[in-house]
């Protein structure tokens, strides 16, 4: 089990650092897709975890990236 909530965290983790440097090049839509990998990434290590506050935290961020996908291609 702690190595899923590793590997979970540190795929998020990565997906993070690529978010921050998409943006950085201003690759637009793809930094809305890598923040929207590492966010799912980190909800479901909250949910294995019991960790409410991060929780809270990476749903927000799900919803404002897939907000921002519909507003990219739609």
């Amino acid at each position: 089990m702690k190595k899923l909530n590793d590997i979970l965290q540190w795929t998020g983790t990565l997906c993070f650092m690529a978010m921050y440097t998409l943006m950085s090049m201003n690759i637009y839509p793809w930094n809305i897709v890598a923040g929207l990998s590492g966010s799912t990434c980190y909800l479901i290590w909250c949910l294995r975890v019991a960790n409410k506050p991060q929780m809270v935290v990476n749903a927000v961020g799900i919803i404002v990236c897939l907000v921002g996908l519909v507003k990219a291609f739609g």
